[in-house]
């Protein structure tokens, strides 16, 4: 029998050889992990629809957020859960507020740590929904101004960088123009520029008690068979001044990822979001999967292009390298 030259079991067989020539490397620091912060002292709240998350207080954050620095990762991303919701939700751009106190802490606890905050109006709406409502309707250029506010309140904070994640048009524009109205014109912009409405979301709005109080958010959020309109979207957030385009889902959304990557050049994150976690989590609760699947769909996200993952399982990888 003849052999191939081609073989490329050659390649496989050795465990050094492997690490060597492995196309894909994915790192701690290109991994940002979310905190969900809440009212309080010595808070730590289960999220019980995924596992191995937890809704804290500001003081537990800042255990977690020195935990994430000193794993090596490449930073956080706080989600704020408001003393109360109204309207407007108006204690979003608070300089009290839930996110405001816990950047101030964070930085004062571990400065050199990257602080992102998300920007977006449904965690501190009475209704839910990601902008101003008027008759039923959500009302685009309104919002505008909340966002702004609300970034710059992350700012003077101390946020290293904001991430709006609402989806109302011309907002990442409105935001730079507000950061660089008050000083703020080295704070990057971090822009979900492709979020979808998707269906993964759900352990996330039961974490930051965020769910619709009527209809949904498909009128501002993207149709996930959409994929040309994901280039749209982010060509023009990068004509208004982001830094960073997030994708959001991740794993469902790969093809997105590499198409964004390859058409843009651009910095491209993907939020490895709290769906896509927790079903992987159960399978592993269950015995049906074992750790490796996680590590196994990051990677992917990353060979799809993705520059930063914003991913619940960040530190498990950490402390797994």
């Amino acid at each position: 029998m003849r052999y191939p030259v081609y073989r490329g079991r050659r390649l496989r067989g050795n465990a050094a050889v492997r690490r060597l020539v492995r196309e894909t490397r994915l790192s701690s620091q290109r991994l940002i992990l979310p905190l969900f912060v809440e009212p309080g002292e010595g808070v730590r709240h289960a999220v019980h629809s995924m596992p191995g998350v937890f809704r804290t207080s500001v003081d537990e954050a800042v255990h977690d957020a020195r935990d994430t620095y000193e794993l090596g990762l490449g930073g956080v991303m706080l989600f704020g859960i408001p003393e109360a919701k109204d309207e407007q939700g108006s204690w979003a751009w608070s300089a009290d507020g839930i996110v405001q106190r816990t950047i101030r802490a964070l930085k004062s606890e571990a400065p050199d740590l990257l602080v992102v905050t998300d920007v977006c109006l449904c965690e501190y709406t009475s209704h839910g929904h990601c902008g101003v409502v008027e008759d039923g309707k959500i009302l685009n250029d309104p919002t505008l101004e909340l966002l702004a506010r609300t970034a710059v309140s992350h700012a003077e904070a101390g946020a290293d960088m904001v991430a709006p994640s609402d989806m109302m048009d011309g907002r990442v524009g409105a935001i730079r123009e507000a950061l660089d109205g008050s000083g703020f014109h080295e704070t990057p912009i971090m822009s979900y520029s492709v979020k979808y409405a998707s269906e993964f979301y759900g352990p996330f709005r039961d974490a930051v008690d965020s769910t619709p109080s009527f209809g949904d958010r498909s009128a501002y959020q993207m149709d996930p068979a959409n994929g040309d309109e994901a280039l749209r979207e982010v060509l023009a957030d990068l004509e208004e001044g982001a830094d960073i385009l997030i994708v959001k889902p991740a794993l469902a959304y790969l093809d997105v990822i590499r198409r964004v990557k390859e058409e843009t050049g651009a910095p491209v994150a993907a939020y490895h979001v709290s769906g896509e976690y927790a079903a992987i989590m159960a399978a592993i609760e269950r015995g049906w999967l074992q750790e490796g699947a996680m590590r196994e769909a990051l990677t992917s996200i990353r060979r799809a292009g993705a520059d930063v993952i914003i991913s619940y399982w960040a530190r498990e990888f950490a402390r797994s390298v």
